[in-house]
């Protein structure tokens, strides 16, 4: 029971704060490593369609993506329901993807511009009509290499 007993004069040593800094860093390079930065807030609902047959790109810094689907609900008071394009974080027209084309182009070095490439990002219940507006703009910003992502089908 002696091991129990409260010793009246001695006194508890201080905590060491000398590894704290390091524990500090640590955690700061976990977070670093693990957490990716989101480059664009979607402002449309989209569900994209299955296929069976698909292929990964291999450079996605070369990527482009349009958006196209119905408004969140905070946004469908403003725009209603009726399907909509984002261009990275901004509403756009059909006669706003040459500039954006244009503006992606310039971003990238010289050598890499023949290498772009432009997603579609649509969901699976927009008309076909928007789609092919799209296409024909793409067409006139000479964007002639497109992707149009979707999921893989489950095969039950």
């Amino acid at each position: 029971m002696s091991k129990f007993r409260k010793d009246d004069g001695k006194e508890l040593p201080p905590i060491s704060t000398a590894s704290l800094p390091d524990i500090v860093f640590m955690l700061l390079f976990f977070f670093m490593v693990s957490t990716t930065m989101r480059e664009v807030t979607l402002n449309v609902d989209i569900k994209l369609p299955e296929a069976t047959e698909l292929s990964k790109l291999e450079k996605k810094s070369l990527v482009s993506y349009i958006y196209v689907g119905e408004p969140k609900k905070q946004f469908q008071n403003t725009f209603g329901k009726a399907p909509r394009i984002q261009l990275n974080d901004q509403w756009a027209d059909v006669r706003d993807i040459n500039e954006f084309v244009i503006a992606e182009r310039e971003a990238r070095e010289e050598a890499e511009q023949k290498f772009m490439v432009t997603s579609l990002k649509i969901d699976e219940n927009t008309k076909m009509g928007i789609v092919s507006n799209i296409k024909k703009e793409l067409r006139k910003a000479a964007a002639l290499h497109i992707n149009y992502s979707s999921r893989k089908k489950v095969e039950l």
